[in-house]
C-alpha cells in the first residue's frame, strides 16, 4: 500500500487541496482513504518539551569533546 504524508489547511470553501507533487503520483479515479491527525496545541508544545528532555538525557560531560567552539 502507497502511503503519502503532506501538511494541508482547510481553506474558506472548507476544503483540503492535495500537493501537486503528491496528486502526481496517485492514478485517477481510484479510491483513497483520508486520515486527518490536527494535534492539540498544547500536545504539541508537550511533544517538544519531552522529546526536549528524552535528548538531554543521553547527553553527557564528556560528549562536550565534540562541540564545536564557537558554534
Amino acid at each position: 500500500m502507497q502511503h503519502f504524508e503532506f501538511e494541508a489547511y482547510v481553506n474558506d470553501a472548507k476544503t483540503v487541496k492535495i500537493p501537486p507533487e503528491v496528486a502526481a503520483q496517485i492514478e485517477r479515479d481510484r479510491p483513497v482513504r483520508i486520515i486527518v491527525l490536527v494535534p492539540d496545541r498544547a500536545e504539541d508544545k508537550q511533544w517538544a518539551e519531552l522529546t526536549a528532555e528524552q535528548f538531554l538525557q543521553g547527553y553527557a560531560d564528556t560528549d562536550a569533546i565534540y562541540d564545536v567552539p564557537g558554534g
